[in-house]
């Protein structure tokens, strides 16, 4: 198993019961049951994805006497942001290249002759 943060973000981030939990998170606490209400899976299987956010620090369980809310920390998503950074000027170059072709073709120079 994985220890590095960014692996366990990815890796807790790879399953789409576990994006949609963090989309409900978004928009505030909410209890296990709560939180397992929109899904057909077993309370422990939630459980079970909920565990798996937890490890990678994207979900915090709070205390309010026997209610212990889930709610969403976002600062591992912030290490995907910076990571994924380094690719934006790849895409944005190519975005570029793309542009000045589109804008060759619509002046009827489809070979981009830069004349």
């Amino acid at each position: 198993m994985t220890s590095d943060s960014l692996s366990l973000t990815l890796a807790a981030l790879a399953d789409p019961t576990r994006r949609a939990i963090l989309a409900r998170l978004a928009l505030g606490e909410a209890s296990v049951t709560e939180l397992a209400e929109p899904f057909a899976m077993s309370f422990p299987a939630v459980s079970k994805h909920l565990k798996v956010l937890e490890r990678a620090g994207l979900v915090a369980r709070g205390r309010d006497a026997q209610f212990r809310p889930r709610r969403l920390q976002p600062e591992p998503l912030r290490e995907i942001d910076e990571w994924l950074e380094s690719y934006r000027a790849l895409w944005d170059a190519r975005f570029d290249r793309l542009e000045t072709y589109l804008q060759a073709l619509q002046a009827g120079d489809p070979g981009g002759n830069q004349n």
